[in-house]
């Protein structure tokens, strides 16, 4: 008896002293991305690891990856998918691959502003993505890569017939391959990582983006003319890996959910900010002529593109977003 006695205190004793080296231990997400940080939804991602740390109490820490440092778009996805990746910001035209209707997003002229914009993603957008989850993928939000417009090397576009022949570079996504043929170019997938050498040797003659991108990867140096053409809206979808989610303990998931509700409402108002100040960036290194379109040829001329691919994304998605436009 006293045997058992002295065990049971020495046990005791044991599991009073080392008793914060069997704490739960510090749980570190990671989180990859293509842009670099100063970009818009690069500063949403640090935002939204500030938001973690700080309403977890440090008790999770989500460590941002930028420039495609775990790998591009969908290497990205895949890793998610399998677990070897646990968050992403990724655009829709790539994640299209994996859930056909979020290509909805990638059609031309598909909002009239950025508030329609918000109001079609936090609903539509958000019910699109479930299916997601049964594919190893959970959305958190839609973050905001930015409104794309067309650069090039060989003359400034003014209309669609001024991209007839032009080699621009596209995503690897159907909807895009069309819309380019469309306007008359011709079409070039391309990884991201690959485009500004690809500028830069003549192997494609534009790219289209958004300012933050054509600034923050200083595009401008081998481009020289740039269009607004404000041909699509880039939603960057933020999601989580079902094998992570699944990990995390219902508190745990409830502040990855509240925190990326704020990053996100965070995020659009800087990027919208921050649009005007690029434009004025790029102007300013005198290296890129900025050029004001009429839009409406443009909008004319992809139109055959929405019925190429409603049944893809879901007619009925189409006139849910169109729905919500103003009255």
């Amino acid at each position: 008896m006293k045997r058992l006695t002295s065990i049971l205190g020495m046990c005791l004793l044991a599991a009073t002293v080392s008793g914060p080296a069997f704490a739960a231990a510090k749980v570190t997400i990671k989180l990859g991305h293509i842009a670099e940080p100063v970009h818009p939804y690069g500063q949403g991602a640090d935002y939204f690891a500030k938001l973690v740390a700080e309403k977890s109490g440090g008790d999770m820490e989500v460590q941002v990856f930028p420039n495609s440092q775990q790998g591009g778009q969908k290497e990205l996805i895949e890793g998610m998918i399998f677990g070897s990746v646990d968050m992403a910001l990724v655009g829709t035209a790539v994640l299209g691959q994996f859930q056909p209707q979020i290509s909805l997003f990638d059609l031309p002229f598909l909002f009239e502003d950025r508030p329609h914009a918000y109001r079609s993603l936090d609903t539509v957008g958000m019910e699109i993505a479930k299916p997601l989850e049964a594919r190893g993928l959970k959305m958190l939000g839609y973050m905001e890569n930015g409104i794309r417009h067309m650069t090039d090397n060989v003359r400034p576009i003014k209309t669609p017939d001024d991209m007839k022949g032009l080699k621009i570079r596209v995503m690897t996504n159907k909807i895009y391959v069309e819309m380019m043929k469309a306007l008359g170019a011709s079409p070039t997938p391309m990884a991201f990582s690959e485009l500004y050498s690809a500028m830069q040797q003549g192997t494609v003659d534009g790219q289209e983006n958004p300012s933050a991108h054509i600034y923050t990867k200083r595009f401008f140096e081998v481009q020289k003319y740039a269009s607004l053409t404000a041909h699509a809206y880039a939603p960057e979808p933020m999601l989580i890996s079902m094998i992570t989610w699944k990990k995390l303990s219902p508190k745990q998931q409830k502040i990855i959910t509240a925190a990326a509700k704020e990053a996100v409402d965070w995020q659009r108002k800087i990027s919208e900010e921050q649009d005007n100040s690029y434009w004025e960036k790029i102007k300013a290194t005198g290296k890129m002529e900025v050029i004001t379109v009429d839009r409406k040829p443009f909008m004319e001329a992809t139109k055959p593109v929405y019925a190429m691919f409603a049944k893809t994304v879901g007619q009925d998605n189409i006139d849910k977003v169109n729905a919500l436009r103003k009255k």
